[in-house]
């Protein structure tokens, strides 16, 4: 039986995953990039989040109207998501669409224009996120959570950055991080669905022909302090995270770790969730 996961590393260090699901009608396809929060400096906190929301407002063929517009008038979905190691770029399409996904997301990660009147208005926008995150308590505890873990350091700042940050933020910053960063050898793009890989492949080579060249940054190894944080607001709820230093993804630990956390606290019938909702009525949420 054929594997329907192959995999193509192009010449120019560009990695193209795919799965063909032949039962599908539809295709997802996504860009992901090895760079977050992790990689930011202390100076630049928050603009591999910036970089996301900019991508989307205009490229030098494309409007930001254009862009929404020529996915949804085929009835796809596209958005894109900013983690603290990773930032990704995605579409949702019908099988016969998947060429116009692979155009527009390459499009928007090698010619975007970072219209200075976008990026004010965008400026605006994320100065609102961030007012939202801290807003929500059961959001915003687990930024302070990161910083009591991995103090002084890319692990423990927030992925949205500061306000002071994003009011001084400038393009030429936006521009020399994604020049830096957004480089084939630190991209891997993957497509799931009904599919041909060669296709898939020939076109990522096309759409993604422009991205820069540069060494591959290294990131900052993690060091974990712990500690504790607390911070008194005038609420109702407290919202109280506890956590630990455990095993990594490459440890041969992992999946037994894994397992023992949700023994304790994943779902409803875990230690965790018995004993303080179902025994004790104490809380609404539990993880």
């Amino acid at each position: 039986m054929t594997d329907p996961i192959k995999l193509t590393r192009l010449p120019s260090g560009l990695t193209v995953v795919t799965e063909r699901m032949d039962r599908m009608e539809t295709v997802s396809f996504g860009a992901y990039v090895s760079a977050g929060t992790r990689n930011e400096t202390a100076e630049e906190n928050g603009v591999s989040h910036f970089l996301e929301h900019m991508a989307f407002k205009g490229t030098e063929k494309r409007s930001a109207l254009r862009i929404a517009e020529e996915i949804e008038n085929v009835g796809g979905h596209i958005n894109a998501y900013t983690a603290r190691e990773q930032t990704v770029f995605y579409v949702k399409l019908l099988k016969e669409n998947l060429g116009l996904g692979i155009d527009i997301i390459g499009d928007i990660l090698t010619h975007s224009s970072f219209d200075p009147a976008e990026l004010e208005r965008e400026r605006g926008v994320i100065l609102q996120e961030i007012g939202q995150a801290n807003d929500t308590p059961d959001d915003i505890v687990f930024d302070h959570f990161q910083e009591t873990a991995f103090p002084t350091q890319p692990m423990g700042r927030p992925t949205l950055g500061t306000e002071d940050l994003i009011r001084g933020m400038s393009r030429e910053t936006l521009m020399r991080y994604m020049g830096t960063h957004y480089t084939p050898d630190n991209m891997i793009v993957a497509a799931a669905g009904n599919l041909e890989h060669e296709a898939v492949v020939d076109q990522v080579a096309r759409h993604f022909a422009d991205l820069p060249t540069s060494p591959r940054p290294v990131m900052q190894a993690a060091r974990y302090g712990g500690g504790e944080f607390r911070q008194v607001k005038d609420l109702d709820q407290a919202h109280v995270v506890l956590g630990f230093p455990a095993a990594g993804y490459g440890d041969s630990d992992y999946y037994a770790t894994m397992l023992l956390s949700t023994l304790l606290g994943g779902g409803m019938s875990s230690r965790l969730f018995q004993e303080i909702r179902e025994k004790r009525g104490l809380v609404y949420s539990v993880y």
